[in-house]
């Protein structure tokens, strides 16, 4: 017996014959459900029929259709019109799964692959070929591996070629990426047949789609390699210059930078900054001779010592013991067990040797400047340098492995060859100043510490793409614009606790609350854009779900990269509101437990789902930001007559009330509002202090 979830009602219709409604079953057969239909309009010859969605997205939905069996026929033709009119077609119907299936079993990708080997096609018959080549192996059923190497070298040669076709050029660099992230074997032979200078060459067209793919390559490379590999290509592309050529023709280009070059754009620094993670996890080795060198250059460097020799042990040990103390080491006997704590480890050693290499005027007047101040007032070098380090790393997430969703790049890092260096130089002078701005003391130091972690932050967070822009910036914002700012901040977020003010914020709630709802719902039916991510980080796969202006139906369906807004009537796909069982976040939806130990944390954030009819079926959404996340769980609740629960709705309700408590309370300005109501007096003995009118007017 078959059971209820595995039974759709679908009509069918054909041209002159009366519509059918049946209740298909999903476990029988499709060539015996063709045999139904047919013979319920008397049709002889069911082997001659097949089923076709009606909205023309989505094809054949037949195990023996003909659709596969002409186009299969279609690019074998001896006239070059149809075969380019059967693989245009094919590029368009390889989409669906169930038309790839059937394709691939007549070996239809074999008869690609023979095309592009050949290459004795016109440029838009193989633009074509490669495009529908992408999306049948896009579905995964016929491995990666099982490629000629003939095959390999001839996507290869397009890409390399210095006079190509942008489009067979766009989806060869589409291949390769995929090629690439499905196995070892194969990043093996790409990376022996692609030509790297080539791939440079592609990031300076002006063309963003090559440009783009271009770098999803080079990503996938680097990320692909092993350890030894990836020192190679991070060598070689240092070599040729690739952070120059990024910041010239993508950071600085005209045109905006995409979702999806903002991505590889991070990972590049990400991986690139990660180069620095096992300095940051080693100690040092107080037994080296070659680090304790760097310290005493560090010493030397500062107090340009006289001649040691001419000093006797005890007294030469005490000098270094007295200048390391000034130096800002905790441990002036022994400064290296400073550096033995990981994070930062070494990488502390090496900014602070690289800011008195680099910069020996500043470090002097660093050290010598605060030598002079009285003890509790001296802002400690080594001291502050080892933790200004620290913070560094946090901000630039050092050791993190990049996100699979993450966009958050500095365009800063492709202005710089040694960014974390140059930044540690930059921050070290602010810290100093900022120090004396604040008239800081020993016990001041970790206050200090987080208004230079505040000031960098916020300077990064305004994007600046040149060291000497982030210089300007972050010490235009000095201690008392921090004030400032944290006074607005704290304006924005503080509340009066008085009795009858905390009563007419419960009042004013409702209202309120009414009020997100509505913005809620409205921005459901606005729609969001969303983003379909695969094991293969493949970013370019796209989707719109929207809320009908009744809020009865969700409208969804798939979407082109450059689809702003589409109108309600193309989403084909809906769910009705009453269908909706449940609303799912985090690990407990199901595109979550699929792959349940791959997904970072930031993916789980941003990840929920509804469950519709019998809570068998599930739409899974991952949101762009933590905003959409917030705007869409919150509309979804709404809508399934829940209270609203995202940290979005309590800052808005918070911000809300902030105003219309301020508001309300203008005239009150510096009136102290009372605990309780004053009390009613009693009433007057009598009422003879009444004036009487009616007496005025005879």
């Amino acid at each position: 017996m078959p059971q209820q979830k595995d039974i759709v009602k679908i009509a069918i219709q054909m041209p002159g014959a009366y519509p059918q409604l049946i209740q298909l079953d999903q476990k029988k057969p499709l060539s015996a459900v063709i045999k139904e239909v047919c013979d319920g309009w008397n049709l002889p010859g069911p082997d001659n029929y097949a089923l076709q969605y009606a909205d023309g997205v989505q094809t054949y939905i037949t195990e023996s259709g003909r659709c596969a069996e002409d186009l299969y026929k279609g690019i074998q033709s001896s006239d070059s019109g149809v075969r380019c009119d059967s693989l245009k077609q094919l590029a368009s119907v390889s989409t669906d799964v169930t038309f790839a299936q059937e394709f691939i079993s007549r070996d239809g990708h074999t008869l690609l692959v023979k095309i592009v080997e050949e290459a004795n096609e016109a440029p838009v018959i193989m633009t074509h070929t490669l495009t529908s080549f992408m999306e049948l192996m896009d579905h995964g059923i016929v491995s990666w591996e099982n490629l000629s190497s003939v095959f390999i070298k001839k996507i290869a040669s397009f890409v390399n070629a210095k006079v190509g076709d942008a489009s067979i050029q766009q989806v060869s660099l589409d291949i390769l990426e995929s090629m690439v992230l499905s196995s070892h074997s194969l990043f093996l032979q790409v990376k022996h047949e692609i030509t790297l200078e080539r791939l440079i060459t592609h990031l300076q067209v002006t063309n963003q789609q090559i440009q783009t793919k271009a770098m999803a390559l080079l990503m996938a490379l680097l990320q692909t390699a092993g350890d030894a590999d990836r020192q190679e290509l991070f060598a070689f592309l240092t070599k040729k210059n690739l952070r120059q050529y990024i910041y010239k023709n993508i950071i600085h280009s005209s045109g905006s930078v995409g979702d999806e070059m903002a991505h590889y754009l991070y990972v590049l620094q990400s991986v690139t900054l990660n180069h620095l993670e096992p300095r940051m996890r080693t100690p040092l080795d107080c037994y080296s001779p070659e680090q304790r060198d760097i310290l005493h250059g560090l010493r030397q460097a500062a107090f340009e010592t006289e001649s040691d020799n001419s000093l006797s042990t005890e007294r030469r040990r005490s000098l270094c013991a007295k200048e390391f103390k000034k130096l800002g080491f905790s441990n002036n006997s022994n400064p290296g067990q400073d550096l033995v704590r990981t994070p930062p480890g070494l990488l502390a050693l090496d900014t602070m040797f690289y800011f008195a290499s680099r910069y020996p005027d500043a470090y002097s007047r660093f050290v010598l400047e605060n030598s002079s101040r009285e003890d509790k007032h001296e802002c400690p070098f080594a001291r502050s340098s080892i933790q200004l380090t620290l913070i560094l790393c946090d901000i630039l997430r050092i050791g993190e492995p990049p996100s699979e969703t993450g966009s958050n790049y500095h365009p800063i890092f492709f202005s710089q060859d040694r960014l974390m260096d140059e930044l540690f130089c930059v921050c070290i002078q602010l810290l100093n100043k900022t120090w004396k701005e604040m008239r800081a003391t020993q016990e001041d130091f970790d206050k200090v510490m987080q208004v230079v972690r505040e000031q960098i932050t916020r300077t990064l967070s305004t994007k600046p793409t040149s060291l000497e822009l982030f210089k300007n910036k972050v010490n235009a914002l000095n201690y008392s614009e921090i004030l400032k700012l944290r006074q607005t901040e704290r304006l924005h977020q503080e509340e009066t606790l008085a009795p009858p003010v905390l009563e007419l914020k419960e009042r004013l709630k409702p209202e309120l609350l009414e009020l997100i709802r509505q913005q809620r719902l409205n921005r459901l039916c606005q729609g969001t854009l969303f983003r379909k991510i695969s094991s293969r980080r493949r970013q370019d796969k796209l989707w719109y779900c929207r809320l009908s202006p009744n809020h009865k139906v969700l409208h969804y369906g798939d979407v082109e990269e450059d689809t702003d807004n589409p109108p309600i009537e193309t989403l084909q796909e809906k769910i009705p509101v009453a269908d909706i069982k449940a609303l799912l976040t985090g690990k407990d939806c199901p595109h979550m437990k699929e792959n349940k130990g791959k997904q970072t944390k930031e993916v789980l954030d941003l990840a929920f789902s509804i469950t519709y009819d019998v809570e068998e079926y599930s739409l899974n959404f991952i949101a762009s930001s933590r905003t959409d996340f917030c705007l869409w769980t919150d509309g979804l609740s709404v809508l399934l007559g829940r209270d609203m629960s995202s940290e979005s709705m309590r800052s808005e309700l918070e911000i809300l009330l902030s105003m219309e408590i301020k508001l309300r309370l203008l005239d009150l300005e510096n009136v102290p509002i009372p605990d309780s109501a004053p009390p009613v007096p009693k009433p007057p003995s009598n009422y003879n202090f009444c004036y009487d009118f009616s007496q005025a007017e005879q």
